[in-house]
């Protein structure tokens, strides 16, 4: 029988957005169903009345998506395992999904409470593995649908699949990024996760070449100018605060001291990235005014969102920029990112 929910991972305190989100998204392709989803919980669900939810995953590409870090098609939620033998109903259900796998990811939602499971999904993962190993539920080939057991107890066990292009590759769609010792804050990590989520590495090795120019408003003390200088691109610094010294000396780093609402390059640049604290209205026009007059090309901006009513500034967002660039063709993806907190981050070009 096809499966006929949609699992989602989400930043935990995001279940609401997310959830209104995919069923936006699920009715305007002409499906409907219901969703759950428990405050805090870092996942939901979505279950549809009528539709596969394979069919709904192929018409949905996860990038589209702005609070939704994984999207999997999932089987009925597997409870009350034996302590004695919690392999053996998990292959019966994973069989009944289909396969042979190309791999298989045993995971939890990513919140304090979850990673309490990690001594058991460890040593479970592995005998899982084994077991579906001898099955043949395992070695499907690179382009098989991923099994991903997503675990909220040692008990109850939920197994889903993904496939290659419409999926995250991270384990729960989070990157894990080390923190380099000499970048000045550590919002550098937003820019490295924005740039890896957005640009495949084709991309970034086309459009993130040594000696093209950038502007980065907001810029003090450099974590995001840290992300663009080491990869040879100059960078003006937008900011009245101290840049980080070590960056002023590597000779691609104008600092002006200039309101970053204000300023314009005196020519047209590669990049703009922003990451200034103010309403994202006021953001999202400003970085869509810099594309209207062609005063950068490609654009990588933070959207601080208000405590309530997130998902509907984010549309709202959306309509700004749409009406700022009018006709002129542009893309915009935003993402929740792993690295942002009360945040999206849009890129726009």
């Amino acid at each position: 029988m096809p499966a006929h929910t949609l699992l989602l991972y989400c930043r935990a305190g995001f279940e609401g957005e997310a959830a209104a989100e995919i069923q936006d998204r699920a009715a305007a392709l002409g499906h409907a169903g219901f969703v759950k989803a428990k405050p805090g919980s870092a996942y939901l669900s979505l279950h549809l009345y009528q539709a596969c939810a394979e069919e709904l995953v192929r018409r949905i590409e996860l990038r589209s998506l702005v609070f939704a870090r994984q999207l999997l098609v999932a089987g009925e939620l597997v409870r009350e395992l034996p302590v004695d033998d919690r392999v053996s109903p998990l292959l019966a259900a994973a069989a009944a999904l289909g396969g042979p796998y190309s791999d298989v990811y045993v995971e939890t939602a990513d919140t304090n409470e979850a990673k309490a499971l990690a001594a058991f999904t460890r040593p479970f993962g592995r005998a899982f593995e084994a077991g579906a190993r001898r099955a043949r539920l395992l070695g499907g080939g690179a382009q098989a649908p991923r099994l991903h057991l997503f675990c909220l107890s040692s008990a109850a066990v939920w197994p889903a699949l993904s496939w290659p292009g419409r999926r995250s590759e991270w384990p729960l769609g989070i990157p894990r990024l080390k923190f380099p010792a000499r970048a000045p804050s550590r919002s550098t990590l937003k820019l490295d996760e924005a740039l890896q989520v957005f640009l495949s590495p084709a991309e970034q090795a086309e459009y993130l070449r040594p000696g093209m120019a950038a502007v980065d408003l907001g810029a003090a003390p450099g974590g995001w100018t840290w992300q663009l200088v080491r990869r040879g691109l100059r960078v003006a610094a937008i900011d009245n605060g101290p840049m980080d010294d070590e960056l002023l000396a590597s000779g691609l780093v104008e600092h002006r001291r200039e309101d970053g609402f204000r300023y314009r390059p005196p020519q047209p640049v590669d990049w703009l990235v922003c990451d200034m604290v103010e309403q994202p209205g006021r953001i999202a026009r400003l970085v869509a005014q810099w594309l209207a007059r062609g005063d950068c090309r490609r654009a990588i901006f933070n959207l601080k969102l208000p405590m309530k009513k997130r998902y509907a500034e984010v549309q709202r967002c959306r309509e700004l920029i749409a009406t700022e660039l009018g006709a002129r063709a542009h893309r915009l993806d935003l993402r929740q990112l792993y690295h942002d907190r009360e945040e999206v981050t849009g890129y726009l070009r």
